[in-house]
This record gives structure tokens, C-alpha cells and sequence, in this order.
């Protein structure tokens, strides 16, 4: 599930801890926005720190690293690349080409440390990235997902943000939804500001669904619930999920049975079965 990418600073032993207990689809601890320079090695200790307790999280945890042009990715990469690591963001995207050298740092670190393959989530973030977002997103089988980051592409723009107004971000909103589709990737739009607005925040992400995004990045635990209401699992992921659980159901609950099974061309095993409950329970399905 995508509905839901909570950024918790990674400089904060307190917000790390207590993203034990956030129901967001994804934690994603932060190494980059929230964190200022002189706290990185500080956040990296936080960030390992909690990774090394992975079983106390109940959801995916990803980590947000620095830009490739910040000169920092390579020690964030190093600090957060451990078993428990579910994936990396990686912000300010431009290209394939820059992703690509940072997959190979990624390859490397993988085979010392034995974590098995990372999914990466490159944020489209400046009007390069918006130009490049299907060549970004169908650069490699580990990418499941872009972001969109609505603020730093403003920035790069020289437009002001106006949240009544989104003629200044609109087409790239569109595009970067699109390009992942065309992938065959998912999106997630980018973070509503205004924390005691959760009219907006409503507002905001009915448009984002609208648009073709799977969910919305957040920043606040009080976000969690008003968008996980709006990105309910569609028919489609029903049906698909109760299609895994028939498929693998008596191998994940008795312990019997394979492991892994060909489902509609695909090879699915522990890891989709889990995806497909989680879509299931998001739906109050009684199947499950």
C-alpha cells in the first residue's frame, strides 16, 4: 500500500521511537529537509540505531537520503543500509543517469551486508526530473514508486506556492503520475503543509486521486487517518489481493504448501501475501 508516506526527522530519538506506533503504510525516516547539517551524523546514528530494532515497527520503513548533488549520499547510504531496510528515497531526481550511479552504490553495500534488494522511491523534485519522470521510473525493476515534491519544484521554478491556485505546478503534478503509470510504478503526491487544515488536506488528496497518485506524503501522524479514508483500495486491488491470499493462504497461515506460487504470470510469494491482507483489511474486506 502507497496511501501514505510519513517523513519522521531522523535527528529526533523521540519522533523515531514513536513511529513504532504510526499506521502510515510506509515510515520513512528523514535524513535530508528535516534535518540541518550540522545534526546528518548525528540522525545517521538515530536512523541505524532504529533499523537494528526493525521487528518494533509494524511498517515498511524506508529512509529518506540526501540529493546525489548534496555530496552526502554516500554516508547516508553507508548508515542506512542494513537488514530491516525496507527501501530508499532518494530526493531531487534529474535523471536515470544519476539514479543509475546510485544504484551501484546501493549493489555494493547489498552484497557486503547481505540485506537483499532495496526498492528505491526517486522524488521528482525540479523541472529536469519533471522532463525525465518516465526515464527516472523505468530505470530499474527496483523502483516502485516516484514522489512528487511540490516545494523544492516551486522552488527550482522561481513560482510561489498558492494553495488555491495550482496552475504553477499543475502540469508537472500530471505528468510525474502519468510517466509512473506508464512505468508501471506507482505515485505519491507531495506533502499538504498546513497541519490543523485537514479540510485542505482532504481537498488536496481527492485532486491528487484524481490525478492517478496512489496515496500522499505526509508529515504529521494527525494526516494518517483523513488520507488513508480518501486513498481506499480500489476494486481492482481487491480482487487482486484476494486472489494472493487464495493463492498462498494455506501456506502463510498452516505452514504447508509452497512458499512462492505463479499467479497471473507472476511470481508471488510472503511478501505479496502480506501487501494483499494489508489491502484487504484497508477495505474491511470479511474475507480476511
Amino acid at each position: 500500500m502507497f496511501r501514505s508516506l510519513i517523513f519522521v526527522p531522523g535527528n529526533s530519538a523521540r519522533f523515531v521511537e514513536k513511529a513504532k506506533r504510526l499506521e502510515a503504510d510506509i515510515i520513512c525516516l528523514d535524513l535530508e529537509d528535516s534535518v540541518p547539517v550540522n545534526e546528518k551524523d548525528a540522525a545517521r546514528k538515530i536512523i541505524a540505531d532504529a533499523l537494528s530494532h526493525r521487528q518494533e515497527y509494524g511498517r515498511p520503513i524506508y529512509v529518506r537520503t540526501n540529493s546525489s548533488e548534496s555530496g552526502l549520499i554516500a554516508a547516508d547510504l553507508k548508515a542506512a543500509l542494513q537488514k530491516g531496510l525496507d527501501g530508499i528515497v532518494i530526493p531531487k531526481v534529474n535523471d536515470a543517469k544519476e539514479l543509475m550511479k546510485i544504484k551501484k552504490q546501493l549493489t555494493t553495500l547489498e552484497k557486503s551486508r547481505k540485506t537483499g534488494k532495496i526498492a528505491l522511491m526517486p522524488s521528482i523534485e525540479t523541472a529536469k526530473g519533471v522532463v525525465n519522470a518516465y526515464e527516472i521510473a523505468h530505470a530499474d525493476d527496483r523502483i516502485n514508486a516516484l514522489v512528487f515534491g511540490v516545494f523544492d519544484f516551486l522552488h527550482d521554478m522561481r513560482l510561489d506556492y498558492d494553495e488555491n491556485e495550482s496552475a504553477g505546478y499543475g502540469y508537472a503534478r500530471a505528468k510525474v503520475t502519468v510517466d509512473a503509470r506508464a512505468a508501471g510504478v506507482n505515485a505519491i503526491d507531495g506533502i499538504w503543509q498546513k497541519i490543523d487544515d485537514t479540510e485542505g488536506l482532504v481537498r488536496d488528496a481527492m485532486l491528487a486521486k484524481r490525478l492517478g497518485y496512489a496515496g500522499k506524503s505526509i508529515i504529521h501522524p494527525s494526516q494518517i487517518d483523513p488520507v488513508h479514508k480518501v486513498f481506499l483500495p480500489t476494486k481492482s486491488e481487491i480482487e487482486w489481493a484476494k486472489k494472493v491470499v487464495a493463492a498462498l493462504g494455506e501456506a502463510m497461515q498452516k505452514g504447508s504448501g509452497r512458499g512462492s506460487v505463479r499467479l497471473e504470470g507472476r511470481m508471488i510469494d510472503v511478501v505479496h501475501y502480506k501487501q494483499a491482507k494489508t489491502i484487504l483489511d484497508a477495505a474491511g474486506d470479511d474475507e480476511t
